[in-house]
């Protein structure tokens, strides 16, 4: 089977690799100035999938001076219903090349093709939203209190905006970044994670041909080598960074250092509460999606059960059954609902939560351990614990993968107050047939995204973003494009 596998990925890379993999700058697929490169490997099988350049600051300062330059010149002078054209291009040729997309996205990140289906019809929508929102991005003007006076305001682009991507939806997150921002008029340099730069580089090969030379730049690399470049960089005007808290705060400080503006995307731990009167086939369906969804590497992820006593025990045994009946395996079968994760030092980090629920009691209901006859170690079973305290580290530390903790209440003042017992604020889920209920609990939960009868849905014009130490700014909304420009009032006296 691991054979079979093997080479049915083999086969694949060779059909959908992106034909150029060099770093994208001004228009031109090119080596790192050093020549330094790395791979990038396939989670499912361990194989290598391609060498790409491993981006510097020399590499970042070229780019920046693209994106520049494009800001100042073509790219800049482009109006709002050309770049609506240019933007439903990308869209369309996206489309065209949707299959090759997506299992390219499973290749590189190990997500299922049924997921990269919905990553890449996303990726279309997002672009076709902001193509719309180019021509919506409009002033104000402001009644005058003495003489002739016209008073109005004008959102004006940034100039260069810097980009940086996680590897859990490399392509999904390019899109809320790269969209909005082309939408407002700025020229990007994009940063895709190191693990999983191949969708980032297939879209600049797809649309090279369609925006000015230097709108849209693309630099492969390490955090450290190009990240952190590129967020420090004196002419990256704005910065958008999707990541770890941890990194966040890094990015944070040295935009502060310019005074630079950011959008930041962190971490989550996100709780789901089930109400007693909800319906069960519709909470276990919603808690799956929750944890489960992209083997739980989303910030997102509804890691924190809170299940009323009285449904407590059905609810848990069908939620069990149903994780041990999710396929694992290949993520480019179709019957597949859980692959990989995106490497085996995620899986082992994943491992070692558990290994510490263990330690501080908590009881592992279902998984907790690697799946049988996997063609990797990159494989982590679908998990949950019960009886851990809610101050553990499992239970308040993002794990990033598919590990639930379950906590039963039945006092609705003390489970919110646990529910909001964490740093992070990104997203929640409620369960309940009481619309009232609905939203009394949405209104006490303390994060930016509250899901009611459903979970990790992120239709374009919905704004996501989080409370606390889950980041600052908006995505995914008109109100993003806003995130992307700044704004010039004109206060004219009429003589």
């Amino acid at each position: 089977m691991s054979d079979e596998i093997t080479d049915r990925h083999a086969e694949t890379a060779a059909e959908v690799l992106p034909e150029q993999r060099g770093l994208y700058v001004d228009g031109e697929f090119v080596d790192a100035a050093d020549g330094g490169t790395f791979e990038t490997t396939d989670p499912t099988t361990g194989e290598t999938l391609a060498e790409v350049p491993a981006g510097r600051a020399e590499d970042v300062d070229a780019a920046v001076a693209a994106a520049s330059a494009a800001a100042d010149g073509e790219w800049g002078a482009t109006g709002a219903s050309e770049r609506q054209q240019l933007l439903h291009e990308i869209a369309d040729r996206i489309e065209e090349r949707k299959t090759e997309f997506l299992k390219l996205e499973a290749l590189d990140n190990g997500k299922p093709t049924r997921e990269a289906y919905g990553d890449v019809s996303a990726v279309i929508d997002h672009f076709r939203y902001f193509a719309a929102a180019t021509r919506l991005n409009e002033g104000t003007t402001l009644p005058a209190d003495d003489g002739p006076r016209h008073v109005s305001t004008v959102h004006e682009p940034y100039g260069v905006v810097g980009a940086v991507v996680p590897w859990n939806f490399p392509l999904l997150i390019t899109s809320w970044k790269v969209a909005p921002a082309l939408a407002a008029g700025n020229a990007v340099v994009l940063k895709p994670a190191e693990q999983t730069p191949l969708t980032a580089l297939k879209l600049a090969n797809v649309v090279d041909d369609v925006l000015p030379d230097g709108a849209l730049n693309v630099v492969t690399g390490f955090g450290e080598a190009a990240g952190a470049p590129l967020t420090a960089h004196d002419d990256v005007a704005k910065v958008s960074f999707t990541g770890s808290t941890a990194v966040g705060r890094e990015v944070m400080k040295t935009a502060a250092d310019r005074i630079a503006d950011v959008t930041l995307e962190l971490g989550g731990k996100g709780p789901l509460v089930v109400h007693e009167d909800a319906d069960l086939d519709a909470a276990v369906r919603a808690a799956v999606l929750a944890i489960f969804y992209n083997t739980g590497e989303t910030c997102t992820a509804g890691s924190r059960l809170f299940v009323h006593d009285a449904v407590a025990e059905e609810f848990l045994d069908r939620l069990v059954e149903t994780a041990e009946g999710l396929a694992i395996g290949d993520p480019l079968a179709r019957d597949t609902r859980m692959g990989p994760k995106v490497s085996t030092a995620q899986a082992e980090r994943t491992l070692d939560y558990v290994e510490q629920a263990r330690a501080a009691g908590g009881n592992v209901l279902v998984g907790g351990g690697r799946p049988d006859d996997t063609p990797s170690d990159a494989f982590v079973e679908p998990t949950v614990i019960e009886g851990l305290s809610h101050d553990s580290a499992p239970v308040q530390e993002e794990i990033f993968g598919p590990v639930l903790t379950v906590f039963r209440w039945d006092d609705y003042d003390e489970m919110i107050d646990l529910a909001n017992d964490v740093d992070y604020g990104l997203a929640a889920g409620v369960m309940t047939e009481s619309a009232s209920q609905a939203y009394t609990t949405a209104g006490d939960l303390e994060v930016g995204t509250v899901w009611v009868n459903q979970y990790q849905d992120f239709p374009a014009g919905m704004p996501f973003g989080g409370y606390g130490q889950s980041g600052i700014g908006r995505e995914t909304a008109f109100e993003t494009v806003r995130e992307f420009t700044r704004t010039k009032s004109i206060d004219v006296s009429i003589r």
